[in-house]
């Protein structure tokens, strides 16, 4: 109860608070009715000041005054964390200036329903974010009442409508947790779709079309100019091409505006901000700053423990003989034998109380420790388990997030407390919301969002209903046994004594025995069905514990090499993911990487260029064919070996809820602060930190959540330049760089590349200017190499690549 009661209070807390505007957006929750004011008009900053809750020794925003004219395109430029996207948060109001305000047609964003202000602005992040459902669910979020023909129309739009007709569920397909089903470049085109299909007011573009390969690029931007015609639009560019026919550009530097004008105005501003930036885009030869973002141990000792088991065991007949004898005492006439016997077995009373009280104490003190214990043993192993498992395990719908929440949660605790329920769904659907909550406030779609969490809750009452009523049949049955047992006792006790085959002490001692064992049986029913559930909870760990992943991320099998030389060989590879097993990645895919080259893919989204890698660092298996490290199959080498001599920095930077050294660091020992702050001055971010109050020792919060796109990429290039990989594998690693930031980077990579002239690399691109210098440059289509040379040999060949070049160049 006093658990109960506790749990409770943090409940009720957070339901009082639902109470305090301060904290909460009533608008939200209210039932939708007419705007008081036509949400429409220019949008003004003035003079905003802006510290983050949680970095408030970080001012972001000082004096930031701009315009955002009513049906133009205002775009904001400046370097990585010079506060543009903090602008467009300040806009949909997940957070208040602090001081300032900003006006849409001259009122204050306060004055307007935050609802209706969100659904009337259409936002495309940098990092698209997907829901673990359809993709016509996802789109749909967009607009809740939206058809079929508007969610198909709004993904042509978006250029996502082939891709999706291809897929074998098309728009039933399940993107997964996070869209893992789906590329970088794909993805984005969903949530630009959810974003079109709301025909919004005001569009805020944040790099959207930064994943995109050169290609579905130009599409998607011309839908983007048609969509941003007529309608309010601002654009976050770190690409200065997109923006060059924008009514007014903003440079921002340091949370100020240090230049405005257009393309044109500031371009005749010598020593500019924004001149100097066009042009060391041009000096290195990318005419439209080329795409922005590619990218239970058994008991021993029974014996021992056998005697207090028995002594706890005869505890209930021996209370039950004792109370005969005592009963059987007071017939005695002599005052002096019914003292004697009644004081005799008083004493035993008395010493069978001690003995219990002991045996009791340490009974439950044990298993409450051994409970503790089992439970802290069954998480640890289960979740080293999860860890060996390989990423097609965490692929499946029933590996989600929230499914394996529970399993380390209610399903350990189900085996200690013999108690439990599955929850997995509704743990993955909280867990999503608590992750993608910018997201869903953008859209506006709490209330649909509580409508989902509200049917789960509803099925999960129903399960769980249904099998109480067995329960509660079972439970009021035990209690009921005391009165038929007693009545049918004394019935058929009146008979045999009538008859002469019992004495009167016979009864008693009969009667003391069952009273007592109904009382036990009562006790054993109780617990019989949390002893089922935990029954069924272990089974799903013993399932688990049982499971050989098919790419053991534990095993110290396999050959390491002694003189690696980074040689590798896609022989005949053919790839399809576990998940999608009728879509073909790679198909009889073949190439050759020879020690020290630098070789480089390049293609459309979705082509495959991604699988290779996850194929490289063995994420996946591949379906048939062979991948050849220094002529040896990959398959037989050592895992943590292979990985080891790999570095990766992906499309999508990963950090970790620590100190920015211990990113910097994570899963190295004993590396000293020298080596991680060289690390970081070669990616470039070494500056950036020194800037910050702490330092290094700065907290980057959940997932990076405290950085800005660049600043996380780079901690993730610092993390891999620490470890200095043979071979280096960049999926896209400058792609959420402003041009300043993507040049010394880009330089920073060429340079680790240099630093080791043994060192080999495969360099996953869109931007085809950061590839020139590469040994090979391969094209895929489908599957495959359709073209592969030297940039020199591809330019004169005039194919694939050409064309993909001579589409840059239109730009």
């Amino acid at each position: 109860m006093s658990e109960a009661r506790g749990a409770a209070a943090a409940v009720f807390r957070l339901i009082d608070e639902g109470n305090d505007p301060g904290i909460n957006e009533a608008d939200v929750w209210k039932d939708d009715t007419e705007s008081i004011y036509n949400i429409n008009g220019d949008i003004e900053f003035d003079n905003i000041d802006f510290i983050y809750p949680s970095r408030k020794e970080a001012p972001v925003l000082h004096n930031l005054s701009l315009i955002a004219r009513a049906g133009q395109r205002t775009a904001l430029v400046g370097s990585s964390g010079c506060g543009k996207s903090t602008c467009l948060s300040l806009l949909l109001r997940y957070y208040e200036p602090s001081s300032g305000r900003i006006t849409i047609d001259g009122r204050s964003i306060t004055d307007y329903n935050v609802k209706q202000l969100r659904e009337n602005i259409g936002a495309v992040s940098q990092e698209p974010i997907l829901f673990d459902m359809s993709i016509y669910e996802n789109i749909r979020f967009g607009k809740l009442n939206a058809t079929q023909e508007e969610i198909e129309q709004a993904a042509r739009e978006a250029n996502a409508h082939h891709f999706i007709m291809q897929l074998p569920d098309k728009y039933k397909t399940l993107v997964g947790e996070r869209g893992v089903q789906l590329s970088g470049g794909e993805k984005q085109r969903i949530a630009l779709a959810r974003a079109l299909i709301k025909q919004p007011t005001f569009l805020l573009l944040d790099e959207a079309t930064s994943a995109l390969d050169n290609v579905n690029e130009k599409i998607v931007q011309e839908a983007l100019d048609r969509a941003c015609h007529g309608r309010t639009t601002i654009v976050i560019a770190h690409r200065l091409s997109t923006i060059q026919n924008a009514h007014q550009i903003y440079v921002l530097e340091k949370g100020s505006v240090i230049e405005q004008g257009t393309h044109e105005t500031l371009m005749v501003k010598e020593g500019g901000k924004y001149q100097a930036m066009v042009k060391r885009q041009q000096m290195e030869g990318i005419y439209d700053d080329q795409d922005n973002m590619m990218s239970i141990k058994k008991a021993t000792e029974e014996d021992e423990k056998s005697i207090p088991c028995i002594l706890n065991g005869a505890a209930q007949p021996l209370f039950a003989f004792l109370l005969v004898k005592i009963v059987e005492a007071f017939k005695y006439c002599s005052i002096s034998e019914r003292r004697h016997h009644i004081v005799l077995t008083s004493f035993l009373f008395l010493l069978l109380g001690v003995g219990l009280f002991i045996l009791r104490f340490f009974q439950y003190t044990a298993f409450a420790i051994s409970g503790s214990k089992l439970t802290q043993r069954i998480r640890s192993k289960a979740f080293a388990c999860l860890l060996r498992q390989e990423v097609a395990y965490f692929d499946r719908p029933e590996n989600s997030s929230g499914a394996i929440c529970t399993r380390l949660s209610s399903h350990a605790s189900a085996i200690q407390e013999m108690t439990g329920t599955r929850l997995g769904v509704i743990c993955e659907l909280a867990i999503e919301v608590l992750h993608n909550m910018r997201t869903i406030k953008q859209l506006s779609i709490e209330k649909e969002i509580l409508r989902q969490y509200s049917e789960l809750i509803h099925k999960l009452f129903i399960s769980s209903w249904k099998p109480l009523l067995l329960s509660s049949m079972i439970s009021s049955v035990f209690w009921t046994l005391d009165g038929f047992a007693i009545a049918f006792l004394y019935w058929r006790a009146l008979i045999l004594i009538e008859k002469n085959e019992l004495t009167s002490n016979h009864i008693m001692t009969m009667f003391a025995l069952i009273v007592f064992t109904i009382q036990a049986l009562k006790v054993l029913g109780m617990t019989s069905i949390r002893v089922a559930a935990s029954i069924s909870a272990a089974e799903a760990f013993f399932d688990l514990f049982d499971r050989k992943p098919a790419i053991d991320n534990t095993s110290t099998e396999g050959q390491e090499l002694v003189d690696f030389h980074g040689e590798i060989k896609f022989d005949q590879v053919k790839f399809i993911y576990p998940t999608r097993s009728t879509a073909i990645i790679l198909d009889t895919f073949q190439l050759n990487i020879k020690p020290s080259q630098h070789v480089a893919l390049v293609g459309r989204s979705g082509c495959g260029k991604s699988t290779i890698i996850q194929l490289l660092e063995r994420f996946y298996d591949v379906t048939s064919g062979k991948i050849l490290v220094d002529g040896i199959d990959i398959q037989k080498l050592n895992l943590q070996w292979i990985r080891s001599h790999f570095g990766l920095v992906s499309q999508e930077p990963v950090l970790f809820d620590l100190t920015i050294a211990e990113n910097i660091a994570y899963g190295l020992e004993n590396v000293s602060m020298e080596d991680i702050i060289n690390a970081a001055r070669r990616a470039n971010i070494h500056q950036f930190i020194e800037q910050l109050p702490q330092g290094y020792e700065t907290k980057v919060g959940l997932k990076g959540s405290f950085l800005s796109g660049g600043e996380k990429q780079r901690i993730a290039i610092a993390r891999v330049l620490l470890r200095q990989p043979k071979v280096l594998l960049l999926d896209e690693a400058t792609s959420a760089m402003d041009s300043h930031n993507e040049q010394i980077v880009q330089e920073a990579l060429e340079q680790a590349q240099r630093e080791d002239s043994s060192r080999t690399s495969l360099n996953v691109a869109h931007r085809l200017s950061t590839i020139r210098s590469c040994d090979l440059i391969c094209v895929l289509e489908r599957g495959h190499i359709v073209e592969s040379g030297t940039y020199t040999e591809l330019t004169q060949r005039r194919g694939a690549y050409y064309k993909m070049l001579a589409r840059d160049n239109l730009q």
